[in-house]
């Protein structure tokens, strides 16, 4: 039989996504695999449980995690989850290890080989395992459908005998691939569009879709490596701002995309400029689930503000599109996992020195490997290490003896929030 592999129903609460589809199962079993997919996996996707059947797949139940040579998931595993993994075992997923260094080192416990789908290069070899531009697509679009639900008027210019209704005037700031979606999605339902980014060239992206592009004569250019931006300097983030204040008055709908890969969203809208907009404005933050390029954002919620603002904090916004979310995620993991494999043989075979296996392995051998990430995932495990530690003296510590030394210890005092 050959090596086994494993699609779970993801665990967090309004996640839709599924890591595979009747496609890529086909695909999987093409390459030897027997697959697993747990059962009601796809629901959130309108992928029955019978459609994985009909591909090739055998409902499974979350325990067949423990016999599985490969787990594809979206999200990346709980402690919970990892403690029904076998050590050895593939996973691969978003793992949104930057801030969550503790939890990649309870990977590297586990003994799993964890693989973050969100860190593969943009090289043209890895187009098709691009996950990050993918569900980026998504966001973008669905940030324009989400702002035109909260705007309460047209987005197109409408003509009619009653007389004219204006266009709205929406405003994007970041234009990377959610940013240029954003940009498309909103040329198209009729609006007058603005963009505005820290990387010149993206200048010739904007305007090829009909968009103006506002850029402050201060900045020449910003790129970093990979495409993205690099962070702006004091004197440049001074004369952005200046610009965008004056710009961000007269628009009727902003929708900010910002993100440096690994640190926080930078903020670029300031409370001032959103008290300088018009009642019935709406501002979409894609990036607030990474502190937010608004002030007063909130994720998870929409926010009025006391001059009847609208911001909208949505999470998981690609997630909102689930159904085509995960038929593009599990495009992108089947890509990845094909490279991973001996076709001849039907095995797994992967090579450790392989650009893209080094880029994305961030566990392997109980160890966190990832280089920008061993330092703080040791710091964090050594955390974890002392609070088990603490937890294990105040269990045996007789309870006479906790109670005669000092007053008993709350549950901040304990290191518990």
């Amino acid at each position: 039989m050959g090596q086994t592999l494993f699609v779970p129903r993801e665990v967090l609460e309004g996640e839709g996504r599924v890591a595979a589809s009747p496609d890529t199962v086909k695909r999987l079993l093409g390459l030897g695999f027997e697959v697993i997919v747990e059962a009601g996996a796809g629901a959130g996707s309108r992928l029955a449980d019978a459609e994985f059947e009909k591909a090739g797949a055998r409902l499974g139940k979350a325990g067949d995690a423990g016999g599985a040579d490969v787990i594809l998931k979206v999200r990346r595993p709980t402690r919970e989850e990892l403690a029904g993994y076998r050590k050895g075992a593939l996973v691969l997923a978003m793992m949104d290890p930057f801030g969550h260094e503790g939890e990649v080192a309870a990977m590297a416990r586990a003994g799993v080989v964890g693989f973050a789908m969100e860190l593969m290069p943009r090289i043209t070899r890895a187009q098709s395992m691009d996950v990050l531009s993918s569900q980026a697509n998504l966001a973008g679009y669905r940030a324009v459908i989400d702002a035109a639900a909260e705007y309460d008027r047209a987005l197109p210019m409408m003509m009619t005998a009653a007389g004219t209704v204006p266009a709205a005037k929406v405003f994007v700031m970041g234009a990377g691939v959610a940013g240029l979606q954003a940009i498309a999605t909103a040329r198209r339902l009729g609006a007058v569009v603005t963009a505005t980014d820290v990387r010149a060239a993206a200048g010739e992206q904007v305007a090829s879709l009909g968009a103006k592009f506002v850029m402050t004569d201060a900045l020449k250019d910003a790129s970093g490596e990979g495409g993205y931006a690099r962070e702006l300097t004091e004197e440049e983030k001074r004369a952005q701002a200046e610009l965008i204040a004056g710009h961000i008055a007269k628009q009727d709908i902003v929708i900010t995309t910002a993100l440096i890969p690994g640190r926080p969203a930078p903020r670029l809208v300031t409370a001032p400029m959103v008290a300088s907009m018009r009642a019935g404005s709406v501002i979409v933050d894609l990036a607030v689930e990474r502190g937010g390029n608004v002030e007063g954002a909130q994720a998870g919620s929409v926010v009025v503000t006391d001059n009847g603002v609208k911001i909208v904090g949505h999470v998981n916004v690609a997630g909102r599109v689930a159904a085509s979310a995960s038929l593009l995620y599990a495009r992108n993991l089947f890509a990845f996992l094909e490279t991973l494999v001996d076709k001849e043989k039907k095995q797994l075979a992967v090579d450790w020195e392989d650009e893209l296996v080094k880029a994305t392995l961030l566990t392997r051998d109980g160890a966190v490997v990832h280089p920008r990430l061993v330092e703080a995932a040791a710091a964090a495990e050594g955390a974890d290490d002392e609070a088990r530690a603490g937890g294990r003296r105040r269990r045996a510590a007789p309870a006479g003896a906790r109670g005669a030394s000092r007053k008993p210890a709350t549950r901040k005092s304990r290191g518990e929030n």
